[in-house]
């Protein structure tokens, strides 16, 4: 049941399954439309006018800066700045100047390009359960959900299916995320007391990345580039 939408949700899915440390399903899939759109924006697309026009008016967040800064084309990216910058000043200093200078800093071209298509995909992988047999192995086969992913997926099977339904799924996602919490929970709270002298030569076992590994669960790990 393979259609072009399903695709990059399909390989996230194969991808954490077979990988464990890599997480979070979603998070993969931003990760992977992170990484797309910042190679499309400093590449050829960069000077085409209408993409420098929003890149203009939408500015980047901080961390797409830092992540363009890391990449190759330095050029390409001071390019960009040099225009963006110039149209900054000719805002600042015309009419509704501080309203407009509010916009750009509340703004990403990045980030809204990612977004829009990334809310689809938590309503392409409820499809998948609800149509494929195999997607349903394949969610129980994650390791979990980080939280705000976790709560998204949730949100997107209420709306799509029907209540039957709804509820076996609501039960095996939250059974993927019990499963992970109870492991990272004793994780963490033999990190916690490898602390204490008394447990001082006792292995350290699955621990010594539980904090890590914990705040990846809460948080999610979006970040395409170390």
């Amino acid at each position: 049941m393979e259609k072009i939408y399903t695709i990059p949700v399909n390989e996230a899915f194969d991808a954490c399954a077979e990988d464990k440390e890599k997480g979070c399903p979603f998070c993969e899939m931003y990760r992977c439309l992170e990484k797309k759109e910042l190679e499309i924006i400093l590449g050829a697309s960069m000077m085409e006018p209408d993409i420098r026009i929003k890149t203009n008016e939408m500015g980047f967040c901080n961390k797409h800066f830092t992540m363009m800064l890391k990449r190759k084309n330095r050029l390409g990216l001071a390019l960009m700045l040099e225009s963006h910058l110039d149209h900054l000043k000719k805002e600042a200093s015309g009419v509704n100047g501080l309203k407009k200078i509010g916009k750009i800093n509340d703004s990403c071209y990045v980030c809204s390009r990612i977004n829009n298509n990334f809310d689809k995909m938590f309503e392409t992988a409820v499809w998948l359960y609800d149509k494929d047999k195999a997607f349903e192995e394949k969610t129980r086969n994650q390791s979990y959900f980080c939280m705000h992913h976790y709560h998204k997926f949730l949100t997107a099977g209420k709306g799509v299916l029907n209540k039957r339904k709804y509820a076996d799924f609501e039960a095996l996602v939250q059974k993927v995320n019990a499963d992970y919490l109870e492991t990272l929970q004793a994780d963490v709270s033999w990190f916690c007391k490898k602390f204490d002298y008394r447990f001082k030569d006792e292995p350290w076992g699955n621990s010594k990345d539980s904090p890590e590994r914990a705040i990846k669960f809460l948080t999610g790990s979006n970040e395409a580039e170390e």
